[in-house]
């Protein structure tokens, strides 16, 4: 079973406060990237893999999505989704990812927002979700970028002339990674750029965008704090088909 440090409360407490669960979709810097990505929604049955608190759950049916599945290890999140949802089109349940079965072409989308980096088997869920899209059916999420995990627990170095470096560590050297992020110890698993997209390819998706998350100007000078994610990117953003 995947580790579940949403359900920590220490973790959870400090989770619910970032920008992106108290703001919702506006609160996600790379929103519009990935919402490029998405198909068109209307009359389309969705799963959100990582649903969280159901921000883009509910988006899917605002725009037209017939249904939304929404999964999540997490009875905190599955609770938050639930009481803010009226939706009787879109449905909640609690799923490990590692363990996750899906009937086959139940659904025309698959979406994941910064949640595949927890899972152990990457490429058993890219073949379960394969078979659970109908043909020609999508597939898009975003990771936190390898890059990005590569050099969590490394410091800024500066260059000779004063420019703050992002350090990697390890780059090439896959599995188990563990960071303090509002808790101690939580568990990632670290795939380089080609492991992700060699799985998709084997379990027979065509790849069909790949975009790394750079904020523009206009957002820096919105949120400063996002200064530091033009020195390297942040997340791996991925669109797909079967």
């Amino acid at each position: 079973m995947a580790q579940n440090v949403y359900d920590n409360p220490e973790f959870f407490a400090g989770y619910r406060q970032m920008p992106r669960q108290v703001k919702g979709l506006d609160g996600a810097p790379e929103w519009p990237a990935v919402r490029a990505m998405l198909p068109a929604m209307k009359g389309l049955r969705a799963v959100d893999l990582g649903c969280g608190f159901g921000w883009v759950a509910r988006w899917m049916r605002e725009n037209g999505a017939a249904a939304v599945l929404g999964l999540d290890l997490s009875e905190n999140m599955i609770a938050r989704a639930k009481e803010t949802t009226a939706d009787p089109a879109i449905e909640y349940r609690i799923a490990d990812l590692d363990t996750l079965d899906l009937p086959a072409g139940a659904f025309d989308v698959a979406f994941s927002s910064l949640t595949f980096h927890y899972v152990a088997d990457f490429a058993r869920l890219a073949r379960t979700l394969h078979t659970a899209l109908a043909p020609g059916g999508h597939l898009v999420f975003t990771i936190e970028h390898p890059v990005y995990m590569a050099a969590e627990n490394a410091q800024w170095q500066a260059d000779a002339d004063g420019t703050l470096a992002w350090p990697v560590n390890g780059y090439s050297r896959e599995g188990e990674r563990r960071t303090d992020w509002f808790a101690k110890g939580v568990l990632k698993h670290h795939r380089t750029v080609a492991t992700t997209l060699n799985a998709l390819i084997d379990a027979g998706f065509a790849i069909r965008r790949v975009g790394e998350f750079a904020p523009t100007q206009e957002q820096v000078a919105a949120r400063p704090d996002l200064a530091k994610e033009i020195e390297r990117p942040m997340f791996l953003m991925v669109g797909a088909q079967r």
